[in-house]
This record gives C-alpha cells, sequence and structure tokens, in this order.
C-alpha cells in the first residue's frame, strides 16, 4: 500500500440520511465509467457518488454525509482519510491504494483524490477509485507460485529458507534448539517408472498429505523436490523427541497408497540435523539433513539417521575445511575456470571444459581433490552443480560474441547430480536462461557413474539427448571399461584419459591404446578428445593417427574467464601449428 503524506488532526464527520436521490446529478460521463466515483467535502464526508459507488456499499441511498474514510478496511482508515486531507489543500492529485468494505468482502481500489471547486464555488475533493482486486489477486498467486511447489502445495525451498531463517532467530532468543528433517522415499522411482508419472504424482500428494497431518502446526513442511520433503521442527532437540516424531513421520508412510486400482507400498528414510549442534545456517542444515537421509538409504532404508562428521561426512581432518565451505557459498567464493579444448589439426579453439575453483581468503587457491569429495558426501555438489552448468552457459554466449563462431562448453555431472531426480530441471534452466542451444552443451560423465544403475543411466541419457546435449565419457578406460554402453547409451565423445597420452610417442602399450580408442571411435561416429597433452609430439602423435580434439597444459591451463577471452581473440594456439600449415600458407 502506498502511504499518504503525514496525518491531519481527526475531525468528526457529520452523517446524515439524505436519500441520494435528493443529490445534484454527477455527470454522465463519470456515471458511465467503470471506475466508482464520490464527491467529497474537504472534511472527507460524501456528498454525492455515481450509481456503482453506492451499490458498492450496498444501498444507493444513506451515503449523504458519510466520511469516506469509514468505509475502508479498518487499517486503511487513517491512510485514507489523510491523503483526502492532503488532496484538499494541494495543487496536484494525491493517489493511495487502499480496501472499501462491501456487504460480501473488501476490496482493493487505487484511489486518485484531487481539489476542486463545485459550480456553487463551494471548495470539494474528487475521489475517483479503480478497481484493484484483479491485480491483487493476480500479485498473490504470482508469489504464491514463487514460494509453493506447484504439485503439493507445500513450501518449496525458497519459503523453506526464509522459515528456517526465522526459527533460528526465534532460538537465539530462546536458547531452544530445532531439528531439521529430510524426508526421502523409499522406492518411488519404481512407481514412477512403472506406473507412469500420473500415479507418482498422486503418491507425492497423498505422502504430503500424510505427513502434514503427523506434524504440529507449528512445525514447517517442504518439498525440496523430486521424491523428498524437509520439516523443520521448532523446540525438537533430544534425542527420545527426534525418535518420537521421526517414528511417526516413518509409521505414515509405511501405510499402503491406494491409488485408482493400484496399491503401492513404500516407505521413507529421515536424515535429521540439529541446531545448533550441527549447523547455525540454514544451507548447512539442510545439506548436513541430506546427507544423513543419504546414509539412511544406503545403510538399509526405512530408518532415521542424525548426522555425524564420522559417519556422514569427511574425515574428521576435512572437517574444518567443510564448515569453510557453507560460509563459501554464501560469500560466492567458487569460481569457474576453462581450459581450451583445441581441433588437433588447425589447433584453433573449439570449446572449453569447465573447471571449478575455490578462492579461500586466507588458504588461497583449494584444489578440487579437495572440496569435490566434500561437497559430494554433504550435498553442496547440487548446489555447487547447478549453479556452474547455468554460469557457464552464459560464459559460452560471451565467448561467442567475441569469437563471433559457434563454440562449445564442456560441464562435468558428479555422481550425485547424476543420481537427482531434479537434474532435468537444472539442465533445463540452464539452457533457457542462457538462451544456449542444447547441442553446444556437452555433459561429462564418468564410466562407474553409468555402471551403478545402467537401467536409470540409459533413461536419463535418452532425456538428455533429447534437450539435443551431446554426452562425454570422462576418463574413457579408466572405469568398467564396459563396450556395451557404447552401443546402448547415446554417447557422442569419448575422453582418452591423461594416463594413456603421458608417455606418448616412446610408450608402444600407450599408443596401441590410444589407436585402438581412435578406430573403434571413427566406426561408432564418436568424436575424440586426448586429455593432458603437454608437448608437441604426443600433438603431432594424435593427429597423425585421427584424432579431433586435445586439451592440456600445451594448448592452454584451465584459465579465468577474461584470459580465455584473450585466447580466442588473439588466436595464441597458431604458433602451434607448423610452419607450412599458418595462415597465408595452403
Amino acid at each position: 500500500m502506498r502511504s499518504s503524506p503525514p496525518s491531519v488532526p481527526e475531525r468528526d464527520l457529520p452523517v446524515g440520511q439524505l436519500a441520494a436521490s435528493d443529490a445534484p446529478a454527477l455527470d454522465p460521463l463519470l456515471e458511465a465509467a467503470g471506475d466508482i466515483v464520490f464527491v467529497l467535502d474537504t472534511s472527507g464526508a460524501i456528498t454525492n457518488a455515481s450509481k456503482r459507488a453506492g451499490a458498492l456499499a450496498g444501498s444507493s441511498r444513506g451515503l449523504r454525509g458519510v466520511a469516506l474514510a469509514t468505509l475502508a478496511a479498518d487499517a486503511d482508515q487513517p491512510v485514507l482519510r489523510n491523503a483526502i486531507a492532503d488532496a484538499a489543500g494541494a495543487a496536484d492529485a494525491v493517489c493511495i491504494e487502499a480496501r472499501l468494505r462491501t456487504p460480501e468482502k473488501e476490496i482493493w481500489f487505487e484511489f486518485r483524490l484531487a481539489a476542486y471547486r463545485l459550480a456553487d464555488g463551494a471548495a470539494a475533493v474528487l475521489a475517483v477509485g479503480r478497481d484493484m482486486s484483479g491485480q491483487h489477486a493476480t500479485e498473490e498467486r504470482l508469489r504464491h507460485m514463487a514460494t509453493h511447489d506447484g504439485l503439493t502445495e507445500l513450501p518449496n525451498r525458497l519459503l523453506l529458507s526464509d522459515r528456517i531463517r526465522m526459527v533460528i532467530a526465534q532460538s537465539r532468543r530462546s536458547g531452544q534448539g530445532f531439528v531439521v528433517a529430510t524426508i526421502g522415499l523409499d522406492g518411488f522411482k519404481k512407481v514412477n517408472d512403472g506406473l507412469g508419472h500420473p500415479v507418482g504424482d498422486a503418491v507425492l500428494r497423498m505422502a504430503a498429505a500424510r505427513l502434514r497431518k503427523t506434524l504440529r502446526d507449528s512445525d514447517t513442511l517442504a518439498r525440496s523436490g523430486g521424491d523428498e520433503f524437509v520439516a523443520v521442527l521448532p523446540g525438537t532437540h533430544s534425542e527420545a523427541q527426534i525418535k518420537l516424531v521421526t517414528g511417526r513421520l516413518l509409521a505414515t508412510l509405511q501405510s499402503p497408497f491406494e491409488i485408482d486400482k493400484h496399491t503401492v507400498y513404500l516407505g521413507a528414510s529421515v536424515g535429521v540435523s540439529i541446531y545448533p549442534q550441527h549447523a547455525e545456517d540454514e544451507v548447512r542444515l539442510v545439506a548436513l539433513a541430506d546427507a544423513a537421509m543419504s546414509r539412511a538409504k544406503e545403510t538399509g532404508k526405512a530408518r532415521c539417521v542424525v548426522y555425524s562428521a564420522r559417519q556422514s561426512g569427511p574425515p574428521e581432518h576435512d572437517i574444518s575445511l567443510e564448515a569453510a565451505m557453507f560460509e563459501a557459498v554464501r560469500e560466492g567464493e567458487f569460481l569457474l575456470y576453462y581450459q581450451p579444448i583445441v581441433d588437433a589439426r588447425t589447433r584453433q579453439i573449439q570449446g572449453f571444459e569447465t573447471l571449478m575453483r575455490w578462492k579461500h581468503p586466507t588458504l588461497g587457491m583449494v584444489p578440487p581433490v579437495r572440496f569435490i569429495p566434500i561437497a559430494e558426501t554433504n550435498g553442496l555438489i547440487n548446489l555447487l552443480g547447478a549453479w556452474a552448468l547455468k554460469a557457464a552457459c552464459v560464459q559460452l554466449k560471451q565467448f561467442e560474441e567475441a569469437a563471433r563462431r559457434k563454440l562449445y562448453i564442456s560441464v562435468n555431472i558428479s555422481p550425485r547430480q547424476f543420481r537427482s531426480d531434479k537434474f532435468l530441471d537444472v539442465l533445463d534452466d540452464a539452457l533457457a536462461f542462457s538462451g544456449l542451444g542444447g547441442e553446444q552443451l556437452v555433459l561429462e560423465i564418468t564410466e562407474g557413474t553409468l555402471m551403478v544403475d545402467p537401467a536409470h543411466a540409459e533413461a536419463l541419457l535418452n532425456r538428455m539427448a533429447e534437450r539435443r546435449a551431446r554426452i562425454a565419457i570422462d576418463d574413457f578406460g579408466t572405469g568398467y571399461s564396459s563396450l556395451a554402453y557404447l552401443k546402448r547409451f547415446p554417447i557422442s565423445v569419448l575422453k582418452v584419459d591423461r594416463a594413456f597420452v603421458k608417455d606418448l610417442p616412446d610408450s608402444p602399450k600407450d599408443g596401441a591404446i590410444c589407436n585402438a580408442v581412435l578406430d573403434l571411435a571413427k566406426h561408432l561416429g564418436l568424436s575424440v578428445v586426448a586429455e593432458g597433452v603437454e608437448t608437441e609430439d604426443q600433438l603431432n602423435y594424435l593427429e597423425q593417427r585421427g584424432c579431433e580434439f586435445v586439451q592440456g597444459y600445451l594448448t592452454g591451463k584451465p584459465m579465468p574467464a577474461h584470459v580465455a577471452m584473450a585466447a580466442l581473440t588473439e588466436d595464441l594456439y597458431t604458433a602451434l601449428l607448423p610452419t607450412d600449415r599458418r595462415a597465408g600458407n595452403p
């Protein structure tokens, strides 16, 4: 609501019972307008009103002498009263929003209040109100959509974060702790895949209703995505309380779900984090509860696990680093570096692999080998991975504008990201936000990630391919090395691991492996990127044997975006071409 200028002393407003027919008729144009119109004296009392204004008030009679402000909602009466007084003595119109009470409901109006003189010379105020209830209803719906899950109508992650911050503030005042519990349905994927998404959606709605009924009014239940829910339980912190509440949550989801002609049996796994013992901010509390829930699934399902750094987190010596990671997310300390992927024949940059870096304020650059495993364990990898994917897509558009040609970006997908039910939503969001074509995005996945659950991998990769994203097998030859998946999965790129490149061209065994991979890729119609190229002899060897693309320290170390931009525009790698193939030579 827009506020009025400073208030003026309240006046006693006369209330009369003169019928509307006793008042002079309003201008026909005002009567014909869709807005409501009141003519007021300088005290704010109604001297005339349009028929629509009278109808809204419940009667066209009895308005004469009534203070317009008294027709407003209680909270809006002082604002409207002061605005009328200000308009009476101002040269310009005064605009405010206020709710008028009708016999059925309250309606939002935008009032334009302007001073003018009647035909007899008396001072008056014309109040023209435009119905804003539709706009306010739309704004309210948009607010609801932004903060609630569309399927279950529960709060989403955005509203969940606000609720946790509120409970943190209350707990600091009261000195009492509270619990965050992540609840993951067991076996939901089989229901979704076997019975279809409509049945799966019905199960989620029923599960949400059961959980909500189990919790107190003071508790918050949110859907965090997929088959996972998060409950915030103020005042719950003792072992006995946690056992009682989580036992009820597990029990309510063990009963069968009757949907159409199907009887569905599920169950759930619950992970718990406690404020302030485990964390003192909302991001870390949810991430640790999520890690504990994953631990519950890994150790038998249908149980509750309370977070433990020793069981669910990284090694003891990395606990302080883990705590710093949550702070780093809030402070924006994570960065993206870009390593060029170069055409082996022309030495021209064709794309970049995106690599995450952490610039700690005191430790300096923390190597990925230290923080990526921690993020994979505590759940932060999903948040970081989603950010990296979107940021990389946006950056590629800027690279293309500088280079004035098409390029591609390659992004690593962690095992935990790949298993997430929300990954496709993250992918769609990155492509839509950046405007990038799916074919310009290469998603790098390790062999081991694919072979954990081949059926899930095949279904997900096919949906990724529907978006025209290309799939690369990272570190090819170092994992399961099952050639069957090259036929089964929609794979486009093989990345030869640096272990098979570093001893070229002197090692016959490495040469034989590289030749076999190149020959296999050629016959399957796959592209090949050789990693770890550090010498011209290695580059020349790979080029002569038909390797299309290379990356490594010879053609460019991982670099910040502005340095990568310079590499694109300054053609830094022309010097790597043999003399007879540089610009100007055939």
